[in-house]
C-alpha cells in the first residue's frame, strides 16, 4: 500500500485541538506519517509510530528565484535541514517564491538552480531530501512562480541530484493545469512527494470535488510509486473521520491499480 501522511496545519485548525488526541487518532485511522508538525510534537508522533515526513524550510513568498535572497535563504534552509536530520524528519520543503521584476521564467529557473545547488548538497550530506513545491497562483498564492509542473521539473532536471524532487500537489495543479494523470505519469521520476485535497475548495476527497483521487492512487501504484501521499485538505467535519475516509480511498485505489497490472 502507498504510505500516507497528513498535514498538521490543515487537520489541526480548530482552536480546541488536542494535539496528542489528534495524532493518536490519525495513527489509528491508518496514517503512517505527519507533515509540517511543530518541532516540539515530533517525539509524540514518533512514539505513536508516525514518521515525521516534512517541514517547511522557509516562508513561501520569498524564494530561490531571487538571487538577492540566496545567502539568507541558504542559511535558513540549512538550519532546517540540520533540524530535520537531528529529529528524524525526512524532507524539507522549499519554494521558488513570488515573481520578481518582469516575472520571466528563464532567469527565475536559473536563479533557483544556482541558489538551490549548495542547499541540495547540504541536504544530501545530512541524509535529508528537499522538495520543491508546486503551488497555484490562481486562488491561494497570487504571483507565485513555481505554479506549473514544467517550471518545477526544469529546476529539478538542471540541479540533477536525487536529493531534490518535486512536491506535486494535485489540488494546486488541478487549478492551474488539470490533466493530472498524464502529468504525473510523465514526471514521476522527478516527483518525490504527492499532496491531496479536493478541488475546488481544498476539502475532503469526496464526490463534491472534481479530482478522481481513487484513479490517481491506482496510477501511482501501477507505476511503482513508493514515496508518500500526504493529505493536505481542510476537513469539513471531524478531522480523524475525514482522514480515515481519505486513507481508505487511496488504499482502495492503490489495490485496484496493483491488481490491474
Amino acid at each position: 500500500m502507498i504510505r500516507q501522511s497528513f498535514a498538521w496545519w490543515s487537520f489541526a485548525m480548530a482552536p480546541d485541538t488536542d494535539p496528542k488526541a489528534l495524532l493518536a487518532g490519525a495513527a489509528r485511522a491508518g496514517a503512517k506519517g505527519v507533515e509540517m508538525l511543530p518541532d516540539d510534537l515530533w517525539p509524540v508522533a514518533q512514539d505513536l509510530g508516525l514518521s515525521v515526513v516534512t517541514l517547511s524550510g522557509h516562508p513561501l513568498e520569498i524564494g530561490f528565484n531571487d538571487p538577492a535572497r540566496h545567502a539568507t535563504l541558504r542559511d535558513e534552509v540549512r538550519g532546517r535541514i540540520d533540524d530535520a536530520a537531528a529529529g528524524g524528519c525526512e524532507a524539507v520543503i522549499v519554494f521558488s517564491g513570488s515573481r520578481i521584476g518582469d516575472g520571466a521564467d528563464a532567469p527565475a529557473i536559473a536563479a533557483c538552480v544556482e541558489g538551490l545547488g549548495p542547499v541540495v548538497a547540504h541536504a544530501k550530506a545530512a541524509g535529508v531530501r528537499l522538495l520543491l513545491e508546486l503551488l497555484n497562483s490562481k486562488v491561494d498564492h497570487p504571483g507565485h512562480q513555481c505554479d506549473r509542473t514544467a517550471f518545477g521539473a526544469e529546476i529539478v532536471r538542471q540541479v540533477g541530484d536525487a536529493s531534490l524532487r518535486l512536491l506535486y500537489d494535485g489540488y494546486h495543479m488541478q487549478l492551474m493545469e488539470g490533466d493530472l494523470s498524464r502529468t504525473l505519469a510523465a514526471h514521476l521520476d522527478l516527483i518525490g512527494h504527492v499532496h491531496t485535497a479536493g478541488a475546488p475548495g481544498r476539502h475532503d476527497l469526496d464526490d463534491r470535488q472534481e479530482i478522481n483521487w481513487r484513479a490517481i492512487a491506482g496510477l501511482l501504484a501501477r507505476k511503482g510509486y513508493s514515496r508518500w501521499v500526504g493529505h493536505e485538505f481542510v476537513p469539513r467535519g471531524e478531522p480523524v473521520a475525514a482522514l480515515a475516509q481519505a486513507i481508505a480511498l487511496i488504499n482502495a485505489g492503490a489495490e485496484a491499480g496493483v491488481q490491474s497490472v
